[in-house]
């Protein structure tokens, strides 16, 4: 096979490729030996009628014509490989010649990759949230681990939030008691919105053995008609948090002082939070390259981002047990407005990628072989493969041309964080020492500080 590849206006390239006749009297065959499968002559087994009974009965041109159906599409890919072609959309063929004998000879017409420049990448200025800890997070966190001991004591006093409450809470609709919203003795933390806000405000500055009766909005938006309460309060609880003392913190913690315990707290939060950090300053050059790109994106580069996006969320929700038209249903999402959010994403995505490339080319940041080997070195050990046959497989489909590019990718990334500044949201510069997490971390520091990050992210999103 024989090919050459030309450069077309409009992002698009031509493949134009030639296979002589021997070469593709191979592909004959094996067409062959596919409608011998298929078909049914009296004498012969299926699949062990020979070529030349079936050229008899079906014509030569038939086993021509599946090879050609055949074989193009493996000529068009091998083209593709040999030239190092990035195609992102399906191409045309036009065979040219080969229809009925002799060599065969076709064009491919193919929209590739578009290059970009990206004007200003170097001077890009991002706005991250310090990542230091305060006393006042610090004393946040240890209240959270005192409240785990706390008790609850009856107080002589008017209910505050926060405190826990004892009611009898009875919630009609038209003098219909109303499920779920009528109980006796019921347990109840004043402020935490579990009923309506109008119950919260009310048992605000009430006192035991008073009876509130007030009307309510309806929690669904769709009634107009209002709620009637009544409800009887019969103690008020106040939470008691055991007193910060060594003794608390030893019996608490692994730490025999609360001077120890803050300090391992500092230490661990200033950890997560630095870590945090390092990903929101990733996010936010992205955000700020994709914000430098101007160019109008090839459709079908946003209809391919859109569709594995899709994919890996349809996956994500299967592990679940749903499906994705259950998915949206509970988690109320409209699914025109899912579909314009996951094309604003995939439109985004498009854009960093498209920068990234135009950086690596602009800086000649280039993937060596030892980038490429320690990457197929870490696919290695995360699939359980030798890394020489993880390498052949890569290659036999193509592939080995993408992870090089992703390689560059991530150089130029790296390159842009190295040099974007970094600033805290009243404008003062965030020095990347800031942002370093301590070098002498063990591993399982930095397994708890993966988790923790982990945990905060899911909470964001």
């Amino acid at each position: 096979m024989k090919s050459t590849v030309e450069p077309l206006e409009g992002n698009k390239v031509k493949l134009s490729v030639e296979v002589d006749a021997g070469e593709f009297e191979g592909a004959v065959d094996a067409a062959f030996r596919k409608i011998a499968k298929e078909v049914r002559l009296p004498g012969f087994r299926p699949g062990k009628a020979p070529r030349k009974v079936l050229e008899a009965r079906l014509g030569p041109m038939a086993g021509r014509e599946q090879a050609l159906q055949d074989s193009l599409p493996e000529y068009y890919s091998a083209a593709v490989i040999e030239h190092d072609v990035d195609v992102i959309a399906p191409p045309e063929i036009d065979l040219t010649g080969g229809h009925e004998s002799g060599d065969v000879a076709f064009d491919a017409v193919v929209e590739i990759r578009p290059t970009i420049e990206v004007p200003g990448y170097g001077g890009l200025s991002v706005t991250i949230d310090r990542p230091g800890v305060d006393e006042e997070a610090l004393d946040a966190q240890i209240d959270r681990m005192r409240d785990l001991d706390s008790t609850l004591e009856s107080v002589d006093r008017p209910a505050q939030e926060g405190d826990t409450v004892t009611i009898d809470i009875a919630g009609t609709l038209d003098g219909e008691a109303q499920p779920g919203l009528t109980a006796d003795d019921y347990s109840y933390t004043v402020g935490a919105g579990a009923i309506t806000t109008e119950v919260d405000e009310h048992l605000v500055g009430a006192e035991a053995g008073v009876t509130l009766t007030f009307a309510a909005t309806h929690p669904d938006p769709d009634e107009a008609r209002e709620l009637q309460f009544e409800v009887r309060l019969s103690e008020v609880k106040e939470k008691i948090l055991p007193e910060l003392t060594d003794e608390w913190a030893s019996e608490a913690s692994e730490f025999e002082t609360v001077e120890a315990l803050r300090a391992s707290l500092a230490e661990r939060m200033t950890r997560v939070r630095r870590a945090q950090a390092q990903i929101a300053l990733r996010e936010k050059v992205g955000e700020g390259l994709a914000a430098l790109v101007t160019d109008e994106l090839p459709e079908p580069l946003v209809n391919q981002e859109m569709q594995e996006r899709l994919q890996d969320l349809a996956m994500r929700i299967q592990a679940q047990g749903l499906k994705l038209d259950q998915y949206l249903a509970m988690t109320g999402s409209d699914p025109e407005a899912f579909t314009n959010e996951l094309r604003d994403t995939a439109i985004a995505a498009v854009k960093v990628d498209l920068a990234l490339r135009a950086v690596a080319d602009a800086e000649e940041i280039e993937c060596t072989e030892d980038d490429l080997q320690t990457d197929l070195e870490d696919v290695a050990l995360r699939v359980g493969q030798d890394v020489d046959a993880v390498r052949e497989g890569f290659e036999r489909v193509g592939q080995l041309s993408a992870v090089r590019s992703d390689i560059r990718k991530r150089k130029a990334l790296e390159w842009l964080l190295e040099r974007a500044e970094v600033l805290d949201p009243e404008g003062a510069t965030i020095d990347r020492s800031e942002l370093e997490l301590p070098s002498d971390e063990d591993e399982d520091d930095d397994d708890t500080a993966t988790d923790e990050v982990a945990e905060g992210t899911d909470a964001a999103e």
